[in-house]
């Protein structure tokens, strides 16, 4: 029959914070760089498209072809921008892996605390109830996870997909609340 305990039960909440937090993280990260080079692109569009239009001022008729385009170019550049809102999405994944990351920590208090004999059976499972209240609190506003989110999730758990192993779960751990011998932090 299938036995689950309250410690086990814990440590594979904390592999599920743990990989989200690192899921939304990267996808921080991928969205503010994409937001840097969009940006980027965009002001060397709108230099060079200005360059066009003082060059078509008095210029051939080629210039002033050239500079509506690049002008063109700028605005279709700029709709594309602002319809990814890749610096919002950043932000909001960013936010979102705060959240996770301060629940991460609460997890492992809370397994620190248990290890410790802290904490007796009806305090564990009450913080264990709030942390999983805070944890629902946070994906009911997060941004959801795009494929590359996801992607990175599965990376963190490795080849298989669903709930990280214990070997998964202990990497995150330090080494006095792991569960399986020889696994190095990574």
């Amino acid at each position: 029959m299938f036995q689950l305990s309250l410690v086990d039960h814990i440590r594979l909440s904390f592999g599920s914070v743990a990989t989200s937090y690192r899921a939304h993280a990267r996808a921080a990260e991928r969205l503010s760089g994409r937001a840097r080079r969009s940006r980027a692109v965009l002001v060397i569009l709108l230099g060079v498209s200005t360059g066009a239009s003082l060059m078509a001022l008095s210029g051939p008729r080629s210039f002033q072809i050239a500079a509506a385009a690049l002008s063109v170019s700028s605005l279709v550049g700029l709709a594309i921008v602002h319809a990814f809102d890749f610096e919002a999405r950043a932000f909001a994944h960013r936010a979102c892996a705060a959240q996770l990351w301060l629940l991460c920590e609460k997890y492992r208090a809370l397994l620190a605390d248990v290890h410790d004999g802290h904490c007796d059976l009806a305090a564990t499972t009450a913080r264990r109830d709030h942390l999983m209240r805070e944890v629902q609190n946070v994906y009911e506003h997060a941004l959801p996870a795009d494929r590359e989110a996801y992607q990175i999730a599965r990376e963190a758990l490795g080849a298989g997909a669903g709930a990280p192993s214990d070997q998964d779960i202990d990497r995150l751990l330090p080494a006095s609340l792991r569960q399986t011998a020889g696994v190095s932090p990574s």
